[in-house]
């Protein structure tokens, strides 16, 4: 089976295991993949993730995170930009998500930021997805 767009999969597989309750989600691996879990790490929306290597592209483990009522912390997670239909913006085109709730991970030349990071830095990218 061929995924055309393997980081909509990813969000998919993350927002599916958060609905049923999982603990972890694993999903095929990759840079991009791990770099937006590393971002999701640090601004707290998963525990932890860990890359598992085999003999063919690798397995990233992501570890669920749940408050204390067993409510999944992501809410919502979209992706913005698509194969079809690429969003590109400059650092003053950057729009907060839910007013500053929710983060938007770009693609940017010094890797993956969020929105904050990317008009701290006055960096423009393409906007991967917006997580709240």
């Amino acid at each position: 089976m061929t995924i055309t767009d393997p980081l909509a999969d990813m969000l998919t597989r993350i927002r599916n295991a958060g609905n049923a309750r999982h603990k972890s989600v694993d999903i095929p691996g990759s840079k991009l993949k791990a770099s937006l879990a590393a971002v999701m790490k640090n601004e707290g929306y998963i525990k932890n993730y860990k890359f598992i290597k085999d003999n063919k592209q690798g397995i990233l483990r992501i570890y669920l995170k749940y408050d204390k009522e067993d409510n999944h912390v992501i809410y919502g997670i979209q992706r913005a930009s698509k194969p079809g239909r690429r969003v590109y913006v400059n650092s003053k085109e950057i729009k907060p998500v839910l007013n500053g709730l929710g983060i938007s991970v770009l693609s940017t030349s010094k890797g993956l930021l969020t929105d904050t990071q990317s008009r701290k830095e006055n960096i423009g990218g393409e906007i991967l997805c917006n997580i709240w």
